[in-house]
């Protein structure tokens, strides 16, 4: 901000302020510019640096919270259908995600799943039988007794799904500024101004997409979101033979497991760390790496003897109840949200965006995503 005596800092319209450039951010900019709406994004780094570049990628509607099925499904359609999420190396596979029981108890925990489920309406999960599994993946152990199926998820290379988006979302006009952080935000005269080192943009919405930070964020518009920074960690092993294509879970231990086409295995799953949001770093945690390990060879006993060549942590953002936060602000106007996603959010990228989109431009909000409105922590 200029001190006294000092010019003040240019200022630039627009309609929407989007801060935030992870996947919800590009996103939701791509749709909003698809819409007409003049948009402009702030990203205090480069698009993609943190949660959204750095995930697993995977890209499920296995295993969702309920409340975000609905919103889950609607972007494994848009994952499926965007021309420019496909056709180049790293692009979205269409390879399945498999969650596998490993005994009785875990088959009768899936089973009733996929009960619940179907009492709601929804049956995109199915339950297989031991012999299907090995149909899936021949190289499981032998006492895995079954698993839920979905085959149309997948996984892609995050990073460049976030540029994918990026690009699509500047071709329509979007004015995507990195290395913006911001200083402050002020609303005047029922307009948000939100203010960088060197710029003031202003716009009639504002849409916080900050991930691990959006909580901060939303104290200088004078609001409160209840998300906390939490730490995720992955690692990859040497390459190795191709031996299996979907996405693996655990039903009762935490576990994602994918290879790529280069023949690396990249693990994960539920690996939390120490986190702090204040100097941008997640503290890796190698027993709790180990253990991960572990279970990955319980399930593949011939991955016994392989290398883990690289290990790395991120930040994201979590909600009290795990479940993703899209939707206005229950207290102020034309304040909206995409964040407390919990280490899940990847995949809900692209119907994220558009759903704000359509709220953004005064279309009826389909009611399938009332459980994912700030309002519920009002």
């Amino acid at each position: 901000m200029p001190g006294p005596g000092q010019p003040a800092a240019p200022a630039d319209e627009c309609d929407v302020i989007v801060v935030g450039g992870g996947i919800h951010g590009v996103a939701s900019a791509y749709f909003l510019a698809q819409k007409g709406q003049r948009v402009i994004l702030l990203e205090r780094d480069d698009c993609g640096h943190c949660a959204s570049g750095v995930n697993a990628g995977g890209v499920r509607t296995l295993g969702r919270k309920l409340a975000e099925i609905p919103l889950s499904l609607a972007s494994s359609q848009l994952w499926r259908t965007l021309d420019f999420l496909h056709g180049f190396d790293g692009a979205f596979v269409q390879t399945g995600q498999i969650k596998v029981a490993e005994s009785e108890k875990d088959m009768l925990v899936l089973q009733e799943r996929c009960e619940l489920l179907a009492a709601r309406g929804f049956h995109h999960e199915k339950l297989i039988d031991r012999q299907q599994v090995r149909e899936i993946v021949p190289a499981i152990a032998p006492h895995v007794q079954g698993a839920l199926w979905v085959s149309t998820d997948g996984f892609a290379f995050p990073y460049l799904i976030v540029q994918a988006f990026a690009r699509q979302a500047r071709r329509l006009g979007a004015d995507i500024r990195e290395q913006s952080a911001v200083q402050s935000i002020k609303r005047k005269d029922k307009t948000w101004h939100v203010s960088t080192k060197d710029r003031i943009i202003t716009g009639e919405m504002l849409l916080l997409c900050a991930g691990a930070w959006t909580a901060d964020l939303a104290r200088l518009c004078g609001d409160s979101i209840p998300v906390t920074a939490g730490g995720l960690m992955l690692m990859v092993t040497q390459r190795m033979p191709h031996f299996i294509n979907p996405v693996l879970g655990a039903t009762s231990r935490g576990l994602s497991f994918k290879q790529f086409a280069n023949g690396t295995v990249v693990i994960g799953g539920a690996l939390e760390c120490e986190a702090d949001a204040q100097t941008n770093h997640a503290e890796l945690d190698f027993s709790r790496l180990g253990n991960s390990a572990r279970i990955v060879t319980d399930l593949f006993p011939f991955l016994n003897n392989i290398s883990v060549t690289r290990a790395w942590s991120g930040l994201d953002g979590y909600a009290p109840d795990h479940t993703a936060i899209v939707g206005p602000s229950a207290s102020q106007d034309n304040l909206y949200y995409a964040c407390g996603f919990s280490a899940s959010g990847f995949q809900l990228g692209p119907a994220s965006g558009q759903y704000l989109a359509q709220l953004m431009t005064g279309e009826t909000p389909d009611p399938a995503h009332q459980g994912l409105l700030p309002a519920r922590f009002a």
